[in-house]
C-alpha cells in the first residue's frame, strides 16, 4: 500500500488522541466504529441489489468499494490506537492469508 494510506491512519489516530482522549471508552468507540462502517458497507450493497422494495436500486459498485475503504482505513486507525503499527500488523495477517492459499 501507498505510504500516504500508513500516514492517514497515523494522522486520524493522532488527531483523535487529541480531540477525544486516549481511554478505554474512546478505544471502545474507534472499534465499535469499525461496525458502524461495515453496516454502511453493507446498506450500500443492498442497494446495488435493490433489495429494498420500498427504494429500489439506490448505490453503485463504486459507492460499495468507497464504503469498503472506509472500513479499511477505520480498521487501520484501531490498530494504530491499540498500540500497534497497523502497517506490521496488516502485512503479518496477510503473510499468514498466504500461507493457507494453496501453492
Amino acid at each position: 500500500m501507498d505510504e500516504s494510506i500508513w500516514a492517514a491512519a497515523r494522522a486520524a489516530r493522532t488527531w483523535l488522541d487529541a480531540a477525544n482522549g486516549t481511554g478505554p471508552t474512546e478505544l471502545t468507540a474507534r472499534i465499535l466504529k469499525l461496525t458502524e462502517e461495515a453496516g454502511e458497507a453493507a446498506g450500500a450493497w443492498i442497494g446495488v441489489l435493490g433489495q429494498n422494495p420500498r427504494k429500489g436500486v439506490t448505490h453503485t459498485r463504486a459507492e460499495v468499494a468507497a464504503e469498503l475503504a472506509d472500513v479499511v482505513l477505520t480498521a487501520l486507525v484501531a490498530i494504530e490506537s491499540l498500540g500497534f503499527d497497523s502497517r506490521t500488523t496488516v502485512s503479518d495477517c496477510a503473510a499468514k492469508v498466504q500461507r493457507r492459499l494453496p501453492s
